[in-house]
């Protein structure tokens, strides 16, 4: 049986932490960003931590279980 591959877009979005939890980009901060404040742009920077009810799923795209 082949190996299994793993989702393209999955890989480009996601990456893991030393300690096994999956890092994220935030969305909205691609366009329209003028009538946003400067807060919300600066917090939408930071990278976030995929929510624990999404972790199995983006686990079975990234082919980690």
């Amino acid at each position: 049986m082949p190996k299994m591959k793993t989702n393209s877009g999955a890989k480009k979005r996601f990456t893991l932490t030393g300690s096994g939890k999956i890092k994220r980009k935030h969305a909205f901060k691609r366009h329209i960003l003028t009538k946003k404040t400067n807060k919300q742009k600066r917090n939408l920077t930071q990278d976030g931590l995929v929510h624990p009810a999404d972790v199995n799923n983006v686990k079975l795209l990234l082919r980690l279980k």
